[in-house]
């Protein structure tokens, strides 16, 4: 069934053009990237490459639109129905911009299921939308890696999988203390409800649902919506106490056989023996998709001016099983761009970034063939040089070279194309020294 296409948000701002002209203001919920920023999603961007390939995960990209279905089965009816951008083709299909990568690279592994290698270790770097309230480090289009392990079904696989977004984060400079990695898994979470609590199915998922806000809402509303749903005070004394537990061994003794437990257990003692310190117990961490069945992870920020949730994962084993293929155990994390930048800006991680070219040729009396021909010479030794090509008067095309913060100019004029020698000044401190072409190369090189 075609579901609707999203209506106007009545919250969103008018924005009423003057007659004549167009906004400059980007769609709500999403950024315009200029040089500065498209440098901090770079490098953000190349950390997490790095780290991924480190490991031996493969790249793959999928396309931007999918059929609707592929995120109304699994992915929850919030997601599907509510954040997801939807409208029908010319062919009268009903579509959806990708609102996330999970069901599109389990679509992609169904499909070749019998060829791939297992473990099939794979990431993509993608850009996604979801129609909800913007937010700091939270817009509408947001960017986020996307790594995934397939065909592991036992648990060193979310340890990779978590060792993974601890190393990323170490790999940005940050200490163990600036974050917290919290662990829960969702086969011990049903079997606390369905065999501690003894709830139904229907109960067990409106209490997940609850525990998963419970961090957003006072500990008086949380209490008043649990006996709402269990409708039992002993019931609510006995999810009281789960919830304030921190440490697995101050469990209930009654809990301690369960193998749901002792997997996560052994999932957590494993990644602190490997020096993820971060890694703990979080009994309230559900991660609200629906597709999530046993290990599930959240990285926390510590820092005040910063303190929420920044990225997380988990394994989810039934996916691949609803495009017709054999199922497949798979686990798989996504931190976003937006909240990773957040992260290093609060602590000043971010690298002093660097105009792409090293030297910007200023041209004296229109000394355009020399100095093209003196840009294609550097170029073809590996530095990156901008000549100024408007015919302006020299010190309009200095006060440029300062603008872009260039490091060096190179002044080309007749002098230089009959000589071969050059003037090379730089733009922090004002020195300069005359070079031939040799020279410059060997300067700029460095």
């Amino acid at each position: 069934m075609n579901q609707p296409i999203l209506q106007p948000d009545t919250n969103d701002e008018t924005i009423t053009p003057a007659m004549g002209s167009l906004s400059t203001q980007p769609y709500k919920g999403t950024r315009d990237f200029y040089p500065e920023d498209k440098q901090r999603q770079n490098y953000i961007f190349g950390v997490w490459r790095t780290v991924v390939e480190r490991f031996g995960y493969q790249e793959y990209g999928a396309p931007i639109l999918e059929p609707l279905e592929v995120y109304t089965a699994k992915s929850g009816q919030e997601l599907a129905n509510e954040q997801t951008y939807t409208f029908e083709d010319r062919g009268g299909r009903t579509v959806a911009i990708r609102p996330e990568m999970t069901p599109s690279i389990s679509r992609m592994v169904a499909a070749r299921r019998q060829e791939l290698a297992y473990p099939a270790r794979l990431y993509s770097i993608a850009n996604f939308m979801r129609y909800e309230r913007p937010q700091r480090g939270r817009e509408r289009e947001f960017w986020q890696l996307n790594v995934d392990v397939f065909g592991v079904d036992n648990d060193q696989a979310d340890i990779e999988i978590i060792t993974i977004a601890d190393a990323i984060l170490k790999e940005f400079g940050a200490a163990e203390t600036d974050y917290q990695i919290r662990i829960n898994n969702r086969t011990f979470i049903n079997d606390v409800m369905t065999q501690w609590l003894g709830l139904d199915e229907a109960t067990t998922r409106s209490m997940v649902k609850l525990l998963d806000r419970k961090n957003k809402i006072t500990e008086a509303d949380f209490n008043d919506q649990a006996f709402e749903i269990l409708n039992d005070e002993a019931g609510v004394a006995k999810l009281q106490q789960l919830v304030a537990v921190t440490d697995l061994s101050a469990l209930p003794e009654e809990l301690q056989s369960y193998e749901s437990l002792s997997s996560l257990r052994r999932v957590i003692e494993t990644l602190n023996d490997r020096g993820v310190g971060a890694a703990g117990f979080d009994m309230t961490l559900m991660r609200g998709l629906d597709y999530y069945t046993g290990t599930v992870f959240e990285v926390f920020d510590t820092h005040p001016d910063n303190n929420r949730s920044l990225f997380g994962g988990g394994r989810y084993d039934g996916l691949v099983g609803l495009f017709g293929a054999e199922p497949i155990s798979a686990v798989g994390t996504a931190p976003g761009s937006s909240m990773i930048e957040n992260f290093l800006e609060v602590r000043g991680l971010f690298p002093a970034f660097a105009p792409t070219a090293v030297a910007y040729i200023i041209v004296i009396d229109e000394q355009y063939q020399a100095a093209n021909e003196l840009a294609t010479t550097l170029r073809t030794a590996g530095v990156s040089v901008e000549i100024d090509i408007t015919g302006r008067k020299v010190d309009k095309q200095i006060k440029t070279a300062f603008k872009k913060q260039i490091p060096y100019m190179i002044f080309v004029g007749e002098n230089e194309s009959t000589t071969g020698e050059y003037t090379l000044k730089n733009t922090t401190n004002d020195d300069g020294q005359t070079l031939n072409l040799e020279q410059l190369v060997e300067a700029l090189s460095k």
